[in-house]
């Protein structure tokens, strides 16, 4: 199972203010972000799950939480940890999923991920939502694209 964070983060690692985005929106951004996750399962928080309930990515939601809910949603699945996330991805034929947040679901999930995707934004941003410190020895930049907004860069975990 090849488990992916996407994330877009300031240089500060803010991730959100408020359940948002803490900088102006960058088109170019969420549409390669839609177009990454469309065909593939996504495992988010219940707070992020949520916050996208009007429009909703992937083929199917993993939403992680302590406690079982019904979310009336026919694409929505409860996890209740990155085990059990994992087990429902591949229970619906799956080999690949996209981890999109929030910071809690990331910190969880950082650990065992195989690629990070992330979106650098330039500069830095008050928040109250911080991605995983990540940086050292067990990443390695595979892959770096400047846009006019943001740097997209794909990290590789270093497998000895």
């Amino acid at each position: 199972m090849e488990l992916i964070l996407v994330a877009a983060l300031a240089e500060n690692r803010v991730i959100g203010r408020d359940g948002e985005l803490p900088w102006p929106s960058i088109p170019a951004d969420r549409s390669q972000y839609r177009e990454r996750i469309a065909d593939w399962p996504v495992i988010l928080g219940r707070r992020t799950f949520d916050s996208m309930r009007e429009d909703l990515p992937g083929t199917a939601q993993v939403v992680l939480s302590r406690s079982a809910a019904d979310y009336d949603v026919v694409s929505a699945h409860h996890a209740s940890g990155v085990d059990d996330a994992v087990d429902v991805v591949e229970s619906l034929g799956y080999d690949r999923a996209y981890v999109i947040g929030g910071a809690a679901i990331y910190d969880l999930f950082l650990p065992v991920a195989d690629r990070l995707v992330l979106s650098q934004i330039p500069g830095a941003y008050e928040g109250d939502a911080y991605f995983p410190d990540w940086r050292g020895g067990d990443w390695t930049l595979a892959d770096s694209t400047a846009y006019d907004e943001f740097t997209l860069e794909e990290w590789v975990r270093n497998r000895d």
